[in-house]
């Protein structure tokens, strides 16, 4: 399995973001990240400049959201629609989207519902719950 660092993490999107800006060629997983970074224009400032992104530090008490991992967040869930797995979350997410403002506003809440699976998961020591994960998507698309 896969598990880039945060700096891969970091490079990867801000190598995307030049590589859109000067308009060449993006990988399939390039272009679905380039989508989500244009939907974001209060994080290219912090795409532009790599070494800053390696640098920086994201806290809590700053109260400001790290671009990286909201961008990653993104596209693990369009990662995970795309290929339906854990199996459900297309059709929970595509519920979600349809209810709220669009997939953008749709993808916002999932990432809610995927953090607490994770912090979950870590706590407990246990394997993500994917039913529960969709269970969770599948409430905020029929709430109010």
């Amino acid at each position: 399995m896969f598990q880039p660092s945060q700096h891969d993490v970091r490079r990867f999107f801000c190598a995307t973001w030049r590589k859109q800006r000067e308009a060449l060629p993006l990988t399939p997983m390039e272009a679905m990240a380039a989508d989500w970074i244009s939907e974001h224009p209060e994080y290219h400032a912090d795409l532009a400049d790599e070494d800053a992104a390696l640098a920086a530090v994201y806290t809590v008490d700053e109260g400001r959201t790290n671009p990286f991992l909201h961008l990653a967040m993104h596209l693990s869930i369009a990662e995970q629609c795309a290929i339906d797995q854990p199996t459900g979350i297309r059709q929970a997410v595509q519920l979600l989207a349809a209810r709220r403002d669009g997939l953008h506003a749709a993808h916002h809440e999932v990432m809610e519902c995927l953090g607490e699976m994770i912090w979950a998961s870590q706590r407990s020591g246990l394997p993500p719950d994917g039913p529960a994960y969709i269970d969770a998507v599948r409430r905020r698309a029929t709430a109010g």
